[in-house]
């Protein structure tokens, strides 16, 4: 049975403002935004292949190519190093020769370059328009170079013994690998602004002088009328000007209870009618609604991040420019002692050894085994810079209402009249409240089954709208309810009484009030239940060095509570659903890194903004797909795994990145032939058993993040 429960906050009111008035305003920083009516689904969109848009090596390929390229360059390549001569001699083994075998290694390699190296070549070519040297272009130049000698050398052009072709097929092969792992484990491209569309309906039941008719919801039109029938969704933001209903509004603000919607009051499109069919006057249609203005946010935040360089894009950079330079300097100075041949040697061996196979796996190991590990804890991982910035963060930003809060009311205190007893004043009220379905009843009729307390029966249960409800007890009108049922009963508390119901309202608690024929027996404070984790979760950030502040819309009061309680930092209260980003985009003006952790659809154009925005699993879908980091459950704790994993494995990729490059300061230099004089000089062999020594370093280095604990009960 659903009632209408608005009395259980003092005079009706509600702690979070209705999402109505300056939500359907455009945003302040009025960016251009795309045309958004009906079920249009404007922004990006995740393609059929789940391509991934978010990441600039990857753009345009989707992880099966990858992979299907990664097996199938894979099983070209065996038979290309089998059959080099210069593998063999290095292994000591004699493959078996028979006409054309001496083609196998140059006709496959020529496969593997312009199959498998494609993704590379066309990536490299981006690069080097962009003028941002990276991974994709240092690739791209070793595979190009090993390409062309090779081919030199199969043709017997010009003497040169360049036989590249098992250095080309396992780089590529690789790179390839290397490139598929990263893909995985960071998943496909994220759909926040789809979600968001699919939250409004397709069609709309328009009423019309001659009854009603089913529209698309792109033909509404701002004074049409609709129905909406209990489950449907509002197809336009309006105002209910027949009917009351209970609404759903937890995909727009977050909070888990119904709010109750009569004659006057608005609605926002997306929201679901629960219990009542209501007459609404559209009043915002298409890109004009709440919804889409907060679609514009979430496009607008994400077009606001960071675009920072990964950290191996950064190392990549780094070669670049110093196996250029080391090339140039190779060719010039062995061409100033005469010998052309030896220059175009040493020149083309440290153009091909200095793209490090251990480089192209350092970062997707530790990326692949840092999300596998925080799975296991509980947290998805879903971009790669969430993982590299979270060890930057100076401050964590707590949505409240089902973050740090359980987003269910719970009874807090009972005070009672002089001469009445708390046990007894508790069980009259859960009694009275024992046949609603409100979640404020269920919380009072909780507590009092968690004292054990024995029930009297009781009958003709009553909503009142605005005011609280009745039920008969022992033969008694017993009512419960706010200030509101008070004035309209005509009674009065006791002094003794008010003062206690005083202070709780001071600190934002809802007061409801236990009334017996014309006396009043007691009272009762319901407030949003702190989850106990979250008090571990704030200390243990603030322990290391993070920063803790909390954003609600609820009223300062509560808000000053809860950050009392918890010891939090900094505190945003009464701030309007779509204004949350703005409070994000205040802290980072201070200079400071932020993470945002919230649950509603009113939280993604926050998640977006933030550095790192980490989404509450059990929230709405559109917060998760505006999150790098989900957590799924509701455990605040989790983000200390996040600040945890991210400081282990940016260690870990930076110890990987130092010993790939390390493996380059020494080997390009001797490849150069720096040492010639005193007869040290890198030959191609010896460069591949370099490359195979610092690859397996780089793996088992990376098993070691395995060893890191991050079960959220165990915090310190």
């Amino acid at each position: 049975m659903q009632d209408h429960h608005d009395s259980h906050h003092p005079d009706g009111s509600h702690h979070h403002q209705p999402p109505s008035g300056t939500l359907t305003e455009p945003p302040a920083h009025g960016a251009a935004h795309t045309q958004h009516t009906g079920n249009a689904q404007p922004g990006h969109h995740a393609d059929d292949d789940h391509t991934v848009h978010t990441h600039g090596q990857h753009a345009g390929h989707s992880t099966a190519m990858f992979k299907n390229k990664f097996w199938l360059t894979l099983a070209l390549a065996v038979p290309v190093v089998y059959f080099s001569p210069m593998m063999a001699h290095l292994l000591g083994y004699m493959p078996p020769e028979f006409p054309g075998s001496a083609w196998i290694p140059p006709v496959l390699g020529t496969v593997i370059f312009f199959y498998g190296g494609q993704p590379f070549l066309k990536g490299g070519l981006q690069e080097l328009k962009d003028r941002a040297p990276g991974m994709m272009l240092l690739i791209a130049m070793a595979i190009t170079v090993a390409f062309a000698a090779s081919w030199v050398t199969s043709l017997g052009i010009g003497g040169f013994d360049l036989d590249f072709w098992w250095e080309l097929a396992l780089l590529v092969a690789i790179m390839l690998l290397g490139h598929w792992i990263e893909m995985r484990a960071l998943g496909s491209a994220q759909g926040a602004l789809d979600a968001l569309a699919a939250l409004l309906p397709d069609e709309a039941e328009r009423i019309t002088d001659s009854g009603t008719e089913t529209v698309p919801v792109s033909e509404l039109n701002p004074g049409d009328l609709v129905l909406v029938r209990p489950g449907a969704r509002m197809p336009a933001d309006g105002n209910v000007v027949e009917g009351q209903a209970e609404f759903d509004e937890s995909m727009i603000t977050g909070e888990s209870k119904t709010v109750a919607r009569g004659a006057g009051d608005p609605v926002v499109a997306g929201t679901v009618a629960t219990d009542s069919s209501v007459r609404v006057r559209v009043t915002a249609v298409g890109d004009q609604t709440a919804l889409a203005g907060i679609q514009r946010l979430v496009e607008e935040a994400q077009a606001s991040s960071s675009r920072a360089q990964a950290l191996a894009d950064r190392a990549a950079a780094f070669l670049f420019y110093f196996a250029a330079g080391a090339g140039v300097l190779t060719f010039i100075a062995w061409t100033l002692l005469g010998s052309v041949p030896d220059a175009v040697t040493r020149t083309v061996t440290v153009l091909v050894i200095a793209c490090p196979h251990a480089l192209g796996l350092a970062i997707p190991l530790v990326i692949a085994i840092s999300t596998e590990q925080a799975a296991r804890a509980g947290v998805l991982i879903k971009n790669r810079m969430a993982l590299e910035r979270m060890r930057t963060i100076d401050v964590v930003l707590f949505d409240k209402t089902g973050t740090l809060t359980t987003g269910e009311p719970e009874l807090k205190d009972v005070a009672v009249a002089e001469g009445a007893d708390a046990d007894a004043v508790l069980a009259l009220a859960a009694a009275v409240e024992s046949d609603s379905e409100h979640p404020v009843a269920r919380a009072i009729v909780r507590a009092a089954k968690a004292r054990n307390l024995t029930l009297p029966a009781a009958t003709e249960f009553t909503s009142l709208t605005g005011r609280g409800v009745r039920a008969t007890v022992d033969g008694r009108a017993v009512h419960v309810g706010g200030p509101a049922l008070l004035r309209e009963l005509g009674v009065v508390e006791p002094d003794s009484l008010a003062i206690r119901t005083r202070a709780w309202m001071d600190r934002g608690a809802a007061v409801l009030h236990v009334v017996d024929g014309g006396s009043v027996l007691g009272a009762v404070s319901m407030e949003d239940a702190v989850r106990p984790e979250s008090r571990q979760a704030v200390s243990a950030l603030q322990r290391r060095g993070v920063k803790v502040a909390m954003v609600t819309g609820d009223a300062r009061q509560v808000a000053r509570a809860v950050a009392a309680d918890l010891d939090i930092d900094e505190v945003f209260a009464e701030v309007l659903p779509a204004d949350k980003d703005k409070k994000v985009a205040e802290l980072q003006g201070r200079g400071l890194k932020v993470a945002m952790v919230g649950d509603g659809v009113n939280d993604s154009p926050a998640l977006a903004r933030a550095e790192v925005g980490i989404a509450i699993g059990a929230g709405t879908d559109v917060a998760v797909e505006s999150a790098g980091v989900v957590l799924a459950g509701n455990d605040p704790r989790a983000v200390l795994s996040m600040v945890d994993l991210s400081r282990a494995s940016y260690r870990k990729m930076w110890q990987n990145l130092v010993w790939a490059t390390g493996y380059n300061i020494v080997s390009v230099p001797l490849a150069a032939g720096v040492l010639a004089f005193a007869g040290v000089v890198l030959s191609p062999a010896a460069g591949a058993v370099l490359m195979s020594a610092s690859t397996v370093v780089v793996a088992l280095n990376a098993q070691l993040l395995r060893r890191l604990k991050l079960n959220p009960s165990e915090v310190r």
